[in-house]
């Protein structure tokens, strides 16, 4: 371990202090001043800043020219109330660090402070704090900034706790690791009337009945193969809180989840047919939006193969993750997969430990020099 122990007594203390003060997707304003701040401390080449938001990349040059190994984590918390007698507990009320992406913010903390001990013999190595995770949207604009083409990468590697694996333990594979995933937001509308007189107006009540199930019934929730679909309705709405009015307008949310980004296209091509028929058969109109949009993850042969190379020769246990990879959760890590070879690893968080997204999860503090010394170790196997 390149990190003796008073430093990453130091590294636990700043992870909690993260914990205490989260910020939700595109608000990150605070977090990203605070790493920048603690990052000035190892001397970085470049900082750059306002990343796709509120992102931060920092570089740690090579002396001899070479490839970029990009290593990313994120920036967002969640907008969850915590609920926790941890003495670090979040003290922002609905808010809460419950994925352990402060946690991931500490890893790459650790590597800036070993790459500031000793650059890379070649190349860049580029540590990535992503805004906006959460809601999908922070990829997308970091890849979109036109600041990112100075840092554009060779390699992008990342990991994620994972709770339910136990502590240490190392899932990874090369192919599909999450799913893709949209929020779909259909809003129908037709004419009100009064409640005694629904002839008179155009209700969406039919419609609604009809989309709750047959929108359900286009997926399969299978095993997590190509074919893998599944769509779950999360919220809908009819008409006024009245009973004197024949409503006149509903909203239905759904999200749909594949394996795969092609099978994404199909299910939508699918869900907007089923929807536009029954618009059509009750007189609505109707408009589709689409939030919180996820596509696939999937790792690269060659990245996956450098992570197995440095967790091998750093002692940490991995396998191929069978019974928890690929995951039906989504990431937004695989735009990256678009620009470089990429990968993702799943650091086991413990059997019993409580998931992500519950109000009680907090991330293990033990898993900061283990994600940190396979980062390190896998930088230092590609650029020296």
């Amino acid at each position: 371990m390149f990190l003796i122990d008073r430093e990453l007594e130091a590294l636990t203390a700043f992870r909690r202090d993260l914990h205490r003060r989260p910020e939700v997707s595109g608000e990150e304003r605070e977090t990203a001043a605070t790493i920048v701040t603690a990052l000035a401390e190892t001397k970085p080449d470049a900082v750059i800043s306002g990343l796709g938001g509120h992102g931060v990349a920092v570089v740690y040059q090579g002396r001899e020219p070479g490839p970029t190994v990009m290593v990313r984590a994120e920036l967002d918390g969640l907008p969850i109330e915590e609920i926790s007698e941890i003495a670090h507990r979040s003290e922002i009320g609905g808010k809460g660090h419950l994925c352990g992406h402060d946690g991931h913010m500490t890893i790459l903390m650790a590597l800036a402070k070993g790459l500031e001990q000793k650059r890379p013999a070649k190349g860049r190595a580029i540590l990535m704090f992503q805004p906006a995770e959460e809601n999908g949207a922070g990829a997308a604009a970091v890849l979109a900034d036109p600041k990112f083409a100075d840092i554009k990468p060779d390699l992008v590697l990342s990991l994620h706790n994972f709770p339910g694996i136990g502590l240490g333990h190392a899932a990874l594979r090369t192919g599909p690791v999450n799913c893709a995933s949209r929020g779909m937001r259909i809003s129908l509308s037709g004419k009100t009337a009064h409640a005694s007189t629904p002839e008179d107006g155009i209700a969406p009540t039919f419609a609604v009945a009809s989309l709750l199930s047959g929108l359900t019934a286009l997926g399969n929730n299978g095993p997590l193969d190509e074919t893998y679909t599944l769509v779950t309705v999360t919220h809908a709405w009819l008409g006024e809180a009245a009973f004197g009015i024949s409503p006149g307008h509903a909203e239905i949310w759904a999200t749909l989840r594949t394996l795969t980004d092609a099978r994404m296209t199909d299910l939508v091509a699918r869900a907007e047919a089923l929807v536009a028929s029954e618009a059509e058969s009750a007189g609505l109109k109707v408009t589709i939006g689409y939030e919180d949009v996820f596509h696939q993850c999937s790792n690269a042969e060659i990245a996956v193969a450098a992570l197995a190379r440095a967790m091998d020769e750093e002692g940490v246990s991995h396998d191929r993750g069978e019974g928890v990879l690929p995951m039906k959760g989504s990431e937004d890590f695989g735009l990256f997969g678009r620009v470089a070879p990429s990968a993702m690893f799943f650091l086991g968080a413990g059997e019993n430990h409580a998931r992500l997204h519950n109000p009680d999860y907090d991330f293990p503090d033990g898993l900061i020099g283990i994600g940190a010394k396979v980062f390190m170790r896998a930088i230092r196997n590609e650029l020296g």
